[in-house]
């Protein structure tokens, strides 16, 4: 099958903007970064709480975890940005929710609905591994760690999450490329994502296979940095002794 690449296009003048359609695509990009940037810090912070519960003792704080993690992991990802697009702004205060969907502008409000999302949904995995990882660890060191007279709050603090979150770091590699690759359905409910961007390039220009190979190449990109600040990380991180440890 012969293809007739113009690679030109992107240097093109688009239809609207004041900006080439390369211009599209880079605020595109800058979107789709600036939302995974956000989402994972939410899912960091909230995962790990979750997680944290679900090993605690008792059965009220690990149900809620476990709860929550059901949730989230059981609705599709696609429904939950409809969810929090079109119904969450209908459940707040009549004040609020006004606020929200007539005076705040429309792109805000798409950003700020994907990063929620996209935060709360990876939370959900985050809090997985945190569990797992903390109840991988020996007993010993949580007794350890009372028996020296540290609280059960101490313990976590200071023996068991600086072990757990070290043997985390490739896993949460994987969630945070899976966060990046999410975003892409965020354009679903009208964020100008990178998806989105040539989305727009297409129906202007009818360039399908220059559009959307510039945005795989541009996913990809953004990947490989991930993966090699992770590795560093890695590395920085792994105490001496342990499994895979060079």
């Amino acid at each position: 099958m012969s293809v007739d690449w113009n690679w030109g296009i992107f240097l093109q003048q688009a239809p609207f903007g004041n900006t080439t359609y390369l211009g599209w695509l880079w605020s595109g990009f800058q979107v789709t970064v600036a939302v995974s940037a956000c989402a994972w810090i939410i899912a960091l912070v909230v995962g790990s709480i979750f997680g944290i519960m679900r090993t605690l003792p008792g059965n009220l704080l690990p149900a809620l975890g476990r709860g929550y993690v059901e949730l989230f992991r059981n609705i599709p990802l696609i429904v939950q940005f409809f969810i929090w697009y079109l119904v969450v702004p209908e459940l707040l205060p009549q004040a609020v929710g006004t606020w929200f969907k007539s005076e705040l502008d429309p792109n805000i409000q798409f950003f700020i609905c994907s990063v929620v999302c996209l935060g709360l949904f990876t939370a959900a995995r985050v809090c997985e591994q945190v569990r797992a990882a903390v109840e991988s660890l020996p007993a010993g060191q949580k007794n350890a760690g009372l028996a020296l007279g540290l609280t059960l709050p101490q313990t976590y603090r200071y023996v068991l999450l600086p072990n757990a979150w070290r043997m985390i770091v490739p896993p949460m590699t994987s969630e945070i490329l899976n966060l990046v690759k999410n975003s892409a359905i965020a354009s679903t409910i009208g964020l100008v994502d990178m998806a989105a961007q040539a989305g727009k390039l297409l129906d202007y220009s009818s360039h399908a296979w220059e559009s959307f190979t510039a945005i795989t190449l541009a996913y990809i990109a953004i990947n490989a940095v991930i993966m090699l600040l992770m590795s560093l990380v890695e590395r920085r991180v792994r105490l001496p002794g342990s499994v895979g440890e060079k």
